[in-house]
């Protein structure tokens, strides 16, 4: 059968005792004498914690086997009561193929209690239904990124290094694929020195695998009424890949970060580098925030959704799924059930493809009886409500350009740890990254003021939005040649007519129309940048055989701690969190939040590297 895009469900039965088994391999997920003193005894002290993170501010798990989560808890009730430091963060990254529902999780943990409040916060944030790469943030300094695949796929596309592994996949005898002699490597190469390894079995194919990988390995007292356990310590970690791509993390963590913009794209970075503890001054020359295309009266965020499971198509279900996860805590934000009609028969051949095999599961997308999709649960904001408390706690300087010294990292003459460039077009402006290949779009907005309304939302290419008491509609997409920004009835005509075709023509009735403009930043190949800035004459000749067909395999040379993050198009709102979050991971070292190859495919290097393949640099 081919792979759908929907990963399997595990089909769980309940024995007498309550313990979840999953028919699909015909095994139990936790122990049925006591699942969490096991994973107390097998994984944690297996894995010598707490002692192992003392004086630590940065401690990373690997797991291979997720499950109802139990472990991860396991984990966090021990952290809770030995964090390091007020400032101290666990990074704990698992890998699930067959992904439980909610209530199964929660029911398999009620019979613990006392796991306490990272528990209520796991299932109130439960991972979707999905394939790909989920982040999940917590109290504590905590976060759990959540691999959901095929571990052979999964494990070798993941960015993260890990200090302890928990090996908790069904037993090797009924889930082979678990414990593949070629995930050993890859875990080894994920591996910080001194790592340790925990695992319930000690079948002799995972003894000789970990062996031949490179860990030393060693028998300990079992759990229960199992004989003997496995621990495993990594003692000479491997040596790391070429960076082609400027991915490995920074030398830091940065105290002091500059960001450079007060759009979407800005607000979210400076939120995700407060919340790791960096102190963010924003630079904008704008006298105030989302002053651009991020400061329209409404936004919307739903997802752009791919018939095949291309690089493409998980970067933007990734970003959407995240984003929803990250805007949830936030001021100006609404859920909402998007209507996606169909624009023709091209639509509707792609629409039947997604019924056909989605990649959400029916509490995320469904499908009205006319073929339209119906994406629940989807964002519509509120600019002028989020964007202030995405910047609380970040200190402003409004209404002056910045002059920005890349080779310095200064920022009008003050020196901080890393620049991020999120200033839209404005980012092409630097010499350093004047070879970027952004390109300007005009986009154009109607709206209206109104009676307070429902909120709702439609969209088929153009969008009309309802909420509070503003109506609004469009967007335009219009080739901008640069010089002053303004509306033109041209726009107003062609968002009018969008407007009657999502069956909506009585909003062009509403008294006191405006318009507004903005311009967004796009690429060729329609991805947003993300990623450390290289230094383009260096890398010029480090790879100059690539011109030639030559695949070089080295480091990518960077400018040491300046970031761009750019090329949003008409998805800024949507894609921010994500690439905020990927460079926020590299700036303070924590695991990527998505796969290694999605980070590559937003990097701007990309540009770089496909620019010498076809002779054009």
């Amino acid at each position: 059968m081919d792979k759908t895009r929907l990963p399997p469900s595990p089909q769980i039965d309940w024995k007498d005792d309550g313990t979840p088994e999953s028919t699909v391999v015909g095994d139990v997920y936790f122990s049925v004498e006591d699942g969490l003193e096991e994973a107390r005894a097998v994984f944690l002290a297996g894995c010598g914690l707490p002692e192992r993170w003392s004086g630590r501010e940065r401690f990373g798990i690997g797991e291979l086997g997720f499950g109802t989560g139990l472990n991860f808890l396991a984990t966090c009730q021990l952290w809770r009561a030995h964090r390091p430091s007020d400032t101290a963060k666990f990074d704990f990254v698992s890998f699930e193929g067959f992904p439980l529902e909610r209530d199964d999780a929660e029911r398999a943990l009620s019979r613990w209690p006392d796991l306490g409040a990272h528990a209520y916060q796991l299932m109130d944030k439960w991972p979707v239904r999905m394939r790909g790469v989920q982040r999940i943030t917590f109290s504590d300094g905590v976060s759990l990124t959540l691999h959901v695949d095929e571990i052979s796929e999964a494990l070798p596309r993941a960015g993260f290094q890990a200090d302890a592994w928990f090996l908790d996949g069904f037993a090797p005898a009924k889930n082979s694929a678990m414990w593949d002699d070629a995930l050993f490597p890859q875990m080894l190469a994920r591996s910080n020195q001194d790592a340790r390894v925990g695992t319930y079995t000690v079948a002799g194919a995972v003894r000789r695998g970990l062996s031949e990988a490179g860990f030393e390995v060693r028998k300990a007292p079992g759990f229960g009424r199992k004989r003997e356990r496995l621990e495993a310590v990594c003692q000479n970690r491997s040596v790391p890949e070429p960076d082609r791509y400027g991915l490995r993390p920074f030398a830091g963590p940065p105290s002091k970060i500059a960001v450079i913009g007060a759009g979407i794209a800005g607000a979210c970075m400076a939120r995700k580098c407060i919340e790791q503890g960096g102190r963010v001054t924003v630079f904008d020359e704008a006298e105030g925030l989302g002053a651009g295309a991020s400061g329209n009266r409404l936004a919307l965020v739903m997802p752009r959704l791919d018939v095949d499971d291309t690089v493409i198509a998980r970067a933007a279900l990734e970003a959407y799924i995240g984003a929803r996860s990250f805007y949830r805590d936030f001021k100006g934000v609404a859920s909402v059930d998007v209507q996606q009609v169909s624009r023709g028969v091209k639509d509707g051949e792609k629409f039947a493809k997604l019924r056909a095999d989605p990649p959400l599961d029916e509490t995320l997308l469904g499908f009205g009886a006319d073929g339209r999709l119906i994406h629940k649960d989807a964002l519509v904001m509120t600019p002028d409500k989020l964007l202030p408390d995405l910047l609380s706690g970040a200190t402003l300087r409004l209404g002056a350009r910045a002059q920005i010294d890349v080779r310095g990292k200064s920022v009008n003459g003050e020196r901080f740890d890393a620049i991020i460039l999120a200033s839209g077009m404005a980012v092409a402006d630097l010499e350093e990254t004047s070879w970027l290949p952004l390109t300007a779009r005009l986009g154009q907005v109607e709206y209206a003021e109104t009676d307070k309304v429902e909120t709702s939302a439609i969209a088929a290419g153009h969008y009309g939005l309802a909420a509070g008491q503003v109506r609004l509609w469009g967007a335009s997409f219009e080739p901008f040649e640069g010089g002053e920004i303004n509306v033109s009835d041209a726009a107003k005509a062609a968002n009018a007519n969008a407007l009657e075709g999502l069956g909506l023509s009585d909003w062009l009735d509403l008294p006191e129309i405006r318009s507004r403009a903005g311009v967004r930043a796009t690429t060729p190949d329609k991805l947003p940048i993300c990623g450390a800035v290289p230094e383009f004459g260096a890398a010029l000749d480090i790879f100059a055989p690539e011109r030639k067909g030559i695949h070089v395999d080295e480091d990518m040379p960077c400018h040491d701690g300046v970031f761009v993050l750019g090329g949003l198009g008409s998805r800024g709102f949507g894609f921010a969190p994500l690439l905020a979050d990927v460079l926020a991971s590299q700036l303070f070292g924590g695991p990527l939040p998505t796969e290694q190859d999605v980070a590559e495919a937003l990097s701007p290097v990309r540009f770089l590297l496909r620019g010498l393949k076809r002779g054009q640099l």
